[in-house]
């Protein structure tokens, strides 16, 4: 395992559970693309930064022959450390799903034993990142995010790699103006949303107290105007840990399971009744398709996507 910088000033743990265990595959749903400020993986391990409920954090996850080696720094750190195991799918609870009927899933689950589902408890950053990328293209939505967390996130704590800043609290977000938003590429629609989310942050994070998902938090994450299905399935697989909360009005994910379950395309209601086998873990069923590493075929010449994935 290669060392970290500064190490000697963080707090340290190890996370060494019985099961297999794939740190890069598990979260791999938080990356918004290579320069993301907030997440970024190096040959030493995977840095995250965090803003937590006592400040701001480094979280540094280097995988070993047992586990992983935990390091964080700030005035989060302790938070940071007690929810790495949650982040890496602690408390993910895959019983009773079964795939053994489908050659494809079960190819799929045989090759990446170490994926579970993560838990992150940042809600409020989970659903902004959903909400920058509403109705845009990932490169429009990611390329917002980059701008903005980086003007507006301080210095990530720690020998965390340079470009990398801390996601700013619900109070700097609501301070920012209108003609940033603008700059970095975000309508008046999405800002809007979150500036009502940054409103009522701190009761999207009570959520976490009702679970993994499900209807309760589904209707309280929807109850902010602007966010509708597709944003809240997004924050609830990244910040609750949801294994069934399907990502309905996507452009991309019903003819990927579609080609990849019966070797056609599919729409919306086409995707839900592929998974129905599955309910109670059709998130589960999507995150083994895209890391199964399948392709849809490419049909004609390539042209800008647009995205007219709802809220």
């Amino acid at each position: 395992m290669t060392s970290v910088a500064g190490a000697e000033n963080a707090l340290r743990s190890s996370y060494s559970p019985r099961h297999p265990l794939a740190p890069a595959l598990i979260l791999r749903p938080l990356a918004r693309g290579s320069q993301d400020p907030s997440y970024h993986p190096d040959a030493t391990g995977i840095w995250r930064t965090l803003r937590t409920p006592h400040g701001a954090a480094t979280l540094h996850l280097a995988t070993h022959q047992h586990g992983v080696e935990a390091t964080a720094w700030g005035s989060g750190a302790e938070w940071a450390i007690a929810g790495v195991p949650e982040s890496l799918g602690d408390r993910d609870d895959a019983g009773g799903f079964d795939v053994s009927n489908n050659a494809f899933l079960t190819a799929a689950q045989h090759r990446n034993p170490g994926l579970r589902l993560l838990r992150t408890r940042q809600v409020f950053e989970a659903l902004s990142s959903a909400v920058f990328e509403q109705k845009v293209t990932g490169n429009e939505a990611r390329h917002s995010w980059r701008v903005l967390v980086r003007k507006y996130g301080e210095r990530a704590p720690g020998p965390a790699p340079e470009h990398m800043r801390v996601f700013p609290s619900p109070e700097v977000w609501r301070r920012v103006p209108s003609w940033e938003w603008h700059k970095a590429g975000v309508g008046p629609q999405r800002s809007d949303t979150m500036m009502r989310a940054a409103a009522v942050a701190a009761s999207l994070e009570r959520t976490l107290e009702l679970g993994t998902g499900g209807p309760a938090v589904e209707k309280a994450l929807r109850s902010i105007p602007g966010v509708g299905v597709w944003t809240a399935a997004e924050t609830m697989q990244r910040a609750h840990g949801d294994p069934d909360s399907p990502s309905i009005g996507d452009y991309h994910l019903p003819a990927l399971v579609g080609w990849a379950l019966i070797g056609k395309p599919v729409d919306d209601d086409g995707m839900l009744e592929l998974l129905e086998p599955w309910r109670g873990h059709r998130q589960r069923v999507m995150r083994l398709i895209e890391s199964s590493g399948f392709v849809k075929p490419r049909f004609g010449p390539r042209m800008t996507v647009q995205d007219h994935r709802g809220h």
